[in-house]
């Protein structure tokens, strides 16, 4: 797999624990909605640590963006890249990974698993094409939904559907992604479902949804 240096053109923050990057577009590079890449920061003693991280712009972008968490307690690479600054550099590899969009369906993200989705949905929003689409979007708190105003603009409040684990608030459903609240929430289940999260809430979905009779090849996710 190929490796490019690119300088780091924007740092901006997202929510408390969640940085954007807007970098370097290599020549010819081209990537697929919801694809990753390998992410490594071009400092001693960091090059050789490489962690996958999702793009968020579009292939058409001149800029490449990514929206990553960062675990300050960890003292790994997502601290190290929040303390990147503009014209820092990262290295970043051929783009890889399986989250491809195949049609109108639900989309159901984790946290920091929304990231596949946002390239997909602006790419919806820019061809006219987000119509029919719903997401589900789970998180601890209020302060970590990401991108909240832009994905409501995209989707609508309607189809966008937030619930929380650890507030409860008359704006969001409180609780759990359970067999109930998908029979709450998604009228027709013969459709496309999208999944990325934390490995154990995405096996609680995918054994909901196959209890729903959803047909394993109608659900698209990274393997974990």
């Amino acid at each position: 797999m190929r490796e490019y240096t690119v300088k780091i053109l924007e740092v901006f923050e997202v929510t408390h624990d969640v940085k954007g990057l807007r970098m370097e577009k290599p020549a010819g590079y081209t990537f697929s909605p919801g694809q990753a890449t390998n992410v490594a920061v071009n400092k001693e003693d960091w090059k050789d640590k490489k962690r996958p991280f999702t793009f968020t712009s579009l292939p058409g972008d001149d800029i490449l963006e990514l929206v990553i968490k960062i675990y300050v307690s960890h003292n790994g690479v997502t601290k190290e890249i929040g303390e990147l600054k503009k014209r820092d550099e990262l290295i970043i590899t051929d783009p890889w990974g399986s989250i491809n969009y195949r049609g109108e369906g639900v989309f159901i993200a984790g946290g920091s698993g929304i990231t596949p989705f946002i390239s997909i949905l602006r790419n919806l929003e820019r061809k006219n094409k987000i119509n029919g689409n719903m997401l589900i979007f789970a998180n601890n708190t209020s302060k970590d939904i990401i991108l909240e105003d832009e994905l409501t603009g995209i989707l609508g409040e309607g189809r966008f559907i937030n619930i929380l684990a650890k507030e409860e608030s008359e704006r969001y459903h409180y609780g759990f992604i359970t067999k109930e609240f998908l029979q709450e929430q998604v009228s027709d289940f013969n459709r496309i479902f999208y999944l990325c999260g934390p490995p154990p809430m995405m096996k609680a979905v995918l054994e909901h949804l196959e209890s729903l009779g959803v047909d394993k090849k109608s659900i698209v996710n990274e393997d974990f």
